[in-house]
């Protein structure tokens, strides 16, 4: 049977290991972060790779894996518990970079002629005539979203120019700390009453799909961010064609083996939004029959071919 370390024990790891269990691979959760890790042991025959929890050295944890399952979210912290595993990543670290840096991931959709929404990238620190030059071409209101956050985090809407220089004066005092590595952000069009769906791609195919979406109360309370995270629920939807096209050719092009991909639909318009290569996966009921099938071939091969 393989051995599957999975860095995340939310609800991912709770769906994920029965289903994977009966299709050979046994799945374990590998803590890798709010946490202590040791780097080195300071000497010859010392075990780098023990853990302290509470004072406690517990050595052992990272070995007899086969595959990883997908890279840490905390690249710092992901580095020593890559070294410590030495296993193939469903999803290494370059794919969770690609997915997260939502511009570069846009602009790698827009230039193989996928459609996606109207986005600029702001890189700070700039004068506030370069965003109101930047914002020139759009139609308010406009979305304004960090570069590479996630979950809805930091995402705003502005209804004039005033609003978006007023948020832009908040991201600029987070921009001005040193310790922020990414200082960017983007300015996106707004498409209202879109409806938002998350499609899953496993191994170049899709696997299912569900439109999420806030209670009608929140919605008419003026909520507009329709994320899982903030309270929006997930409902199980059958895409069309087009669409299912579309999510493949977004994880061919990004080159992302395992992907959730975000798409946005008007009466008019069908645009990628945004990529998780950490995507949660949900109720199995949800998506395609052959999803865990497909999802537990995907880690036998990487698993194969990191021998």
């Amino acid at each position: 049977m393989l051995r599957l370390a999975m860095t995340t024990d939310a609800e991912t790891f709770d769906r994920v290991r029965g289903p994977l269990a009966d299709r050979g691979i046994e799945v374990e959760h590998v803590r890798a972060k709010e946490r202590s890790l040791r780097v080195s042991g300071g000497g010859p025959g010392d075990d780098g790779g023990a853990v302290e929890r509470s004072g406690e050295a517990i050595a052992g944890e990272f070995d007899g894996f086969d595959v990883g399952f997908v890279y840490p979210s905390r690249l710092m912290e992901g580095a020593v518990v890559d070294a410590r595993l030495s296993v193939p990543w469903v999803n290494g670290r370059d794919a969770v970079l690609a997915s997260r840096n939502k511009a570069g991931a846009l602009a790698a959709l827009d230039d193989a002629g996928l459609p996606t929404p109207r986005t600029t990238l702001v890189s700070n620190p700039v004068d506030e005539s370069i965003v109101v030059d930047a914002v020139s071409s759009f139609s308010y209101p406009v979305v304004v979203k960090p570069n590479s956050a996630t979950r809805g985090v930091g995402v705003a809407t502005a209804g004039d120019l005033d609003s978006l220089l007023g948020v832009v004066d908040y991201l600029n005092l987070v921009h001005d700390y040193r310790a922020t590595g990414d200082k960017s952000y983007l300015i996106q069009e707004f498409l209202p009453d879109a409806r938002d769906y998350r499609a899953m791609v496993v191994d170049g195919a899709y696997a299912g799909a569900v439109r999420r979406e806030l209670p009608a109360d929140a919605r008419e309370r003026g909520r507009w961010k329709h994320n899982v995270h903030r309270g929006a629920e997930a409902t199980g939807v059958d895409l069309p064609e087009r669409a299912r096209e579309l999510a493949e050719r977004t994880a061919d092009v990004l080159g992302i083996d395992y992907l959730g991909v975000d798409l946005l639909e008007t009466d008019d318009r069908l645009v990628v939004n945004e990529t998780n290569a950490r995507p949660t996966v949900d109720a199995a009921t949800k998506y395609e029959p052959d999803f865990y099938d497909r999802l537990a071939g995907l880690i036998e091969r990487t698993a194969g071919n990191g021998d």
